[in-house]
Order: structure tokens, then C-alpha cells, then sequence
């Protein structure tokens, strides 16, 4: 195993700038997410890791040592694909076997891994079976027992979910968690689905436009984003944003837009009249029961019902709030109607405020 550290890492194709001075670590053992929207660099900063792609300026290193201009079949690690890139030829047992083969391996010694990646894999009953012959998840862990075969230092994830269904990628990203679990390597893991980062990491990188935007553990980013973009990116369904401005009434400061007041954090550092972005999550925006309606203050932030998602254990109401688009979450079996008047109540511990100009946390 091995940590891995970019410092000052840049990639540029001709005039077009893709990563700029990125710096992170990458302890030893850790599982690390880089989670972004498409186009933002994280395949390309994995790839640099990799070795597949060259680095414009910058180093990487693994442990203490510099591999900018080691080859990537030196670098001993293992890469898992989005497409499974398994030899259609060859058995189950023959595609793990292979990077052995390539390396003169002992038989005796080659089977007994073989044998191991088959039984942490579930693979034992489909070792002399060709990959047309698997479901998409047991090729992807035809894949995965390919790279771990090979006892790598890092094991690096290009997306390797994105091509199953929506229970696969369920069940297979328990495996790929329980798998790490289990042989501690350390794990770079690139999608752009926040609940797999979420689910999956033990640290999320965020990137945005080949820049990291915030770097923690997957409940410091969802409690504390660093701003408005992570803020938005980060949950499902996303944080609620409304376009307000600090006012203050009877010496109480609220974030008012029109005739809606918003509650605050008491110690909230702002100043009346400043234009902020005001974000609460789905679920601490919780309608109000008809006895707290009665509350003045919870009277004004009054919406209209546009979209009702009964999940099973929730109920998502999707409406109009000081005409902008509002989300709550809510274990409330009452089903509100389209075109009903709603009623809100902000859990204000749990409000968050961004500056309008800069969009950073306040």
C-alpha cells in the first residue's frame, strides 16, 4: 500500500487549461472519492495518477517518491474501468490469471489467487465461464478480482458503476466498500454520483472546472459546504437556495425576500440590507403542522404545492415559495394536493447563509 500526494499538479491541452495547481494527499488506506459534474477533471487527474496522462507541471507522488516519469505498468497499481475491459476469449479464470501470466508467476502461487479474488468476489461457480456468458455486475467483479489479483499500492476506479442498472450499482457499491474494508488499500474513486461519494468514501474531493472546491469527510461536506456550488451539488434532492436580503425587525435580523421572513441564525455573521443566498436542506424544511401555523412568523413563509413524491418511508413536496422552486422532505403520510397552500418551518440550526457576490459560506 502506499499514500499517494499531487502537488502543484496542472494539465494543459495546447491553449485550453484542464487542472489548475491542484494540491491533495491521499492517506494510506483511505478510500477517496473525486466527485464532480462531467467535464470538471476528475478522470483526467486519475489518469495523471495512473500514468496515463501526461503532466503539464507538478508532481505526484507515491509514498516519498516521485513518479512523474515512471510508466504506468511500473507504478504498481490497478485500474477498474467503466467498461470492464475483460478479453471476450477468455475464461473468467484466464482474465484473472492474466497480468500473472504476463509476469511468469509461479502456477501453484497463480491458482491460489486466482482461487482468493474468486471466493471474496462470489466468482467461484463462474471461473470457466466466458464474460458474454455473466450479468453486467459479475463482469464488473471479474474486474475488480482482476486488479486485486495483482495486489496493487493504490487501486484507482474510473466510474465503474455508471453501466448497471440501479440495483447493481446498489449491491455492487457495497461490495467495492466492503472489499476496501477488507484488504485496506488505498482506493481513488471517480464518479459523478454524489451518493455513491457519499455512501462509499472515507474523504470527498469536490472539483469543479479542474479546481477542488472542498476536500472532508462525506457528512463535514453535506453539514459544512464551503459554498454555494457544493452546497447545491452535494444531497438529493439538492439544498433549497432563495435569493434573499438581511432585514431586521424589533431588533430580530431575518433573510427576506418580498413578503416572506426568513429565520436565522442567531449568530450569523451579516449585516441588514446584505444580499445573501439562503440554503436549508429538504429535510429541515419541514411543513409545518396546522397548530405551529398559527405562529406569525411561520404564517409568512407560505408556499404553494406544485409536485407531490410519495417515496415509501417519505413524502417529498416540491412548491413555489416567494416565487422560486422549494423541495421539503417530510415522514408526514398526509398527501398535499397541486394548487394547495403549504406552510413552512425552517429548522434554523440548520440554515445556511451565502454571500451573494462571492457565493461563500457566511
Amino acid at each position: 500500500m502506499a499514500s499517494v500526494k499531487i502537488s502543484k499538479l496542472e494539465k494543459q491541452y495546447g491553449a485550453i487549461k484542464v487542472l489548475h495547481s491542484l494540491d491533495l494527499e491521499v492517506a494510506d488506506g483511505r478510500f477517496v472519492v473525486l466527485l464532480g459534474p462531467s467535464g470538471c477533471g476528475k478522470s483526467t487527474l486519475l489518469r495523471m495518477i495512473a500514468g496515463l496522462e501526461s503532466i503539464t507541471s507538478g508532481d505526484v507522488f507515491f509514498d516519498e517518491n516521485r513518479v512523474n516519469d515512471v510508466h504506468a505498468k511500473d507504478r504498481n497499481i490497478a485500474m477498474v474501468f467503466q467498461n470492464y475491459a475483460l478479453y471476450a476469449h477468455m475464461s473468467v479464470r484466464k482474465n484473472l490469471a492474466f497480468s500473472m501470466r504476463l509476469k511468469r508467476v509461479d502456477k501453484k502461487i497463480m491458482d491460489e489467487k486466482v482461487n482468493w479474488a474468486a471466493s471474496i468476489l462470489g466468482l467461484e461457480p463462474y471461473l470457466d465461464r466466458l464474460p458474454r456468458e455473466l450479468s453486467g455486475g459479475q463482469r464488473q467483479r471479474v474486474a475488480m478480482g482482476r486488479a486485486i489479483v495483482r495486489d496493487p499500492d493504490v487501486f484507482l476506479f474510473d466510474e465503474p458503476l455508471s453501466n448497471l442498472d440501479a440495483k447493481l450499482r446498489v449491491q455492487m457499491r457495497t461490495e467495492i466498500k466492503e472489499l476496501h474494508q477488507r484488504l485496506k488499500t488505498t482506493t481513488i474513486y471517480v464518479t459523478h454520483d454524489q451518493i455513491e461519494a457519499m455512501t462509499m468514501a472515507d474523504e470527498v474531493v469536490i472539483m469543479r472546472d479542474g479546481l477542488i472546491e472542498q476536500t472532508g469527510s462525506p457528512m463535514e461536506i453535506y453539514d459544512n459546504p464551503n459554498n454555494l456550488f457544493v452546497a447545491q451539488f452535494i444531497g438529493s434532492p439538492g439544498m433549497n437556495i432563495i435569493e434573499c436580503q438581511i432585514t431586521e425587525q424589533n431588533g430580530i435580523r431575518y433573510a427576506s425576500v418580498d413578503d416572506l421572513h426568513l429565520p436565522i441564525p442567531a449568530n450569523a455573521n451579516v449585516t441588514t440590507g446584505q444580499f445573501v443566498y439562503y440554503g436549508v436542506r429538504p429535510e429541515h424544511l419541514a411543513p409545518a403542522s396546522q397548530q405551529s401555523a398559527s405562529v406569525s412568523d411561520v404564517q409568512q413563509a407560505t408556499g404553494v404545492v406544485r409536485v407531490v413524491e410519495p417515496t415509501g418511508p417519505e413524502v417529498h413536496v416540491y412548491a413555489r415559495l416567494a416565487g422560486q422552486d422549494i423541495c421539503s422532505i417530510s415522514r408526514d403520510r398526509v398527501i398535499r394536493e397541486p394548487g394547495e397552500q403549504i406552510h413552512f418551518q425552517p429548522d434554523v440550526e440548520y440554515v445556511h447563509l451565502f454571500d451573494k457576490d462571492t457565493e461563500a459560506a457566511i
